[in-house]
């Protein structure tokens, strides 16, 4: 029996509907349902990951420039004026060294007293006496030129001085540390004591050339007072 068109479509339906209905239950058990307060806390969480890495990361950053700071704090100053100052120090000693005649040194200060600027004996002969006389005038001159040479000795040394002076200056303007601006600094007063021992010694080889000469000048007179003493023939006090 051949069924009719009704049925025929009835069934077609039916089939389609239940395919359908296969279908979308297919099409549901596939969807991912969306949860926006999940997405909300997964948003917050990785950006306060985010900001603990760069947090992190200027922690690191902050740590290496202040080891940087540090390692120019600790860098040593390349420049040293040490041999220079050495050097200028060690030419006003040999020029000191130098000394003629009455050197600088207490006992033969003393013998040459005792035997050249003390009083003259009675008994003592005019050759003597003149032996006494040319031993102080040789000492004398003698002493005016050391001072004469020292001195020109540390004005020889002022350009030096000069030039080793500026030098610092600029190392320690340019100073990258504490450490190299405390080197520079005790440079400058390592130059600044040089210079005040070249003007000591010169002061030294000046006084001693003035006391030489006034000592000179008594002791002719201690002379001059002896040989009239032999002349009248009775002692002569000092």
């Amino acid at each position: 029996m051949i069924p009719s068109r009704r049925r025929l479509a009835a069934g077609l339906g039916a089939c389609l509907g239940l395919g359908l209905l296969g279908a979308a239950s297919t099409a549901s058990a596939q969807f991912t349902v969306f949860d926006p307060s999940n997405y909300a806390q997964n948003v917050l969480t990785a950006a306060r990951t985010l900001q603990s890495i760069n947090n992190q990361i200027t922690a690191l950053q902050n740590q290496a420039q202040m080891l940087i700071g540090q390692a120019r704090n600790l860098a040593s100053l390349p420049y040293s004026s040490l041999a220079v100052l050495q050097a200028q120090v060690d030419r006003t000693r040999d020029l000191l060294g130098q000394a003629q005649g009455l050197a600088y040194d207490v006992q033969s200060i003393r013998d040459a007293f005792r035997t050249q600027y003390g009083e003259a004996p009675l008994s003592i002969t005019d050759a003597a006496l003149t032996e006494r006389a040319d031993a102080r005038w040789g000492a004398a001159i003698a002493s005016f030129q050391d001072a004469l040479k020292v001195q020109a000795g540390v004005v020889g040394g002022l350009g030096a001085s000069r030039d080793q002076m500026s030098a610092l200056v600029d190392q320690s303007q340019g100073a990258q540390g504490g450490l190299q601006a405390a080197q520079a600094g005790n440079q400058l007063l390592a130059l600044q004591a040089q210079q005040l021992a070249d003007l000591i010694a010169l002061g030294a080889a000046q006084g001693r050339a003035q006391a030489l000469d006034a000592a000179d000048r008594a002791a002719a007179r201690a002379d001059a007072k002896a040989r009239f003493g032999r002349f009248m023939g009775s002692p002569t006090t000092p």
